[in-house]
């Protein structure tokens, strides 16, 4: 099974949608990300389930 989400998209967590992830890695169904504005801190991980895309919210 292919991975949902690629390395550098911009993605957040369902239990804290203000924080804004970048994709780092992906590995054993496990994706490793950076806090889009603080990249020194630790890295979160996340199951598939637990993250989804971050969708802009510029309108047209």
């Amino acid at each position: 099974m292919e991975n949902k989400f690629k390395e550098g998209e911009i993605v957040y967590a369902k239990v804290n949608p203000g924080l804004k992830l970048i994709i780092r890695r992906y590995v054993d169904k496990i994706y490793y990300c950076k806090i889009q504005d603080e990249p020194d801190r630790k890295e979160l991980v996340y199951f598939e389930r637990e993250i989804l895309p971050f969708l802009s919210d510029t309108k047209r």
